[in-house]
């Protein structure tokens, strides 16, 4: 029974992944790292991520991306896919080379958690950031704070249901069988479930970005009111009008920051969080850092 669960879910991940490929292609309007997190999120979720990408992400026509993903909570679950995109990233890489280790599982996941941290703040969220900062250093330091809470959210939900997964089914720690994938795929499903909370109030609060539309890329939408074609002077006034939109965007948009004693607090707070999950899953099943 779970081969043909298999199947079925594997025949759905292709079809949904390929979508958003395409679609990223010819229909995208947000930068390279949003669709590459997109993309990647759908393959380690299939249809689930499709359907998110579909309701908070894809551009419903032309001139209508920024109206269509401005909601607080859309932002949310797009600010979210760069977290998951990267953290399940680096997740997973760890999880096929310690296999093939036979470390304990404890150390499993600290080797785990290493890799999703790296691949999360270095690659998806700094690059992400960089036009916005300028440098590099900057972008890591400016995301350093969102992405360990978001990533102890992540994990949180990632890794009970990895090591429980695992123990419930053996052989699926083998990244050259299917239950492997399949494993991974519902395990990033929880994590991304566990960790939107934390990103709406990251969006909510302005300390982290959603969905940024880039500049130029989509159109004034038809019949809405974005453009006037009477006369110059009304031209005027609109690009008047656009720019004023476009200034309240951007102060939208700017990016807080948190005080370092309620920093600390936060990660501090999140870090609780993650070992109690880790102590909760110990309970069902052992977690050791013996025998290596």
């Amino acid at each position: 029974m779970i081969e043909g669960a298999m199947l079925v879910w594997f025949l759905l991940t292709g079809a949904s992944a390929a979508f958003v490929i395409w679609d990223s292609l010819f229909n995208g309007v947000t930068s390279w790292v949003q669709r590459a997190a997109w993309i990647l999120v759908t393959l380690y979720t299939g249809p689930v991520g499709l359907f998110f990408y579909l309701l908070t992400c894809r551009r419903p026509f032309p001139g209508g991306h920024d109206a269509f993903t401005r909601t607080t909570w859309k932002q949310g679950v797009n600010s979210e896919m760069h977290c998951v995109a990267g953290d399940a990233t680096g997740i997973i890489v760890a999880a096929s080379l310690v296999h093939f280790l036979t470390l304990p599982n404890g150390w499993d996941i600290v080797v785990e958690y290493s890799f999703g941290f790296i691949s999360g703040l270095f690659i998806f969220q700094a690059l992400m950031m960089l036009p916005m900062f300028g440098s590099y250093t900057q972008a890591v330091r400016k995301t350093i704070f969102a992405e360990t809470v978001s990533m102890n959210f992540v994990m949180t939900g990632m890794i009970p249901t990895m090591v429980l997964l695992a123990a419930a089914w053996p052989g699926s720690e083998d990244p050259l069988t299917l239950g492997f994938w399949f494993r991974m795929s519902l395990a990033t499903v929880v994590g991304a479930v566990v960790a939107f909370p934390i990103n709406y109030w990251l969006v909510a609060n302005h300390l982290k970005h959603g969905c940024m539309t880039l500049p130029g890329a989509d159109g004034p939408a038809p019949d809405m009111g974005h453009r006037s074609s009477e006369m110059a002077g009304h031209e005027g006034m609109e690009m008047g009008g656009q720019m004023d939109h476009d200034m309240k965007r951007d102060h939208k948009m700017a990016m807080r920051s948190v005080p370092t004693g309620q920093a600390l607090a936060w990660i501090i707070g999140t870090y609780a969080l993650l070992i109690a999950a880790l102590w909760l899953t110990s309970r069902m099943t052992p977690i050791t850092f013996q025998g290596w």
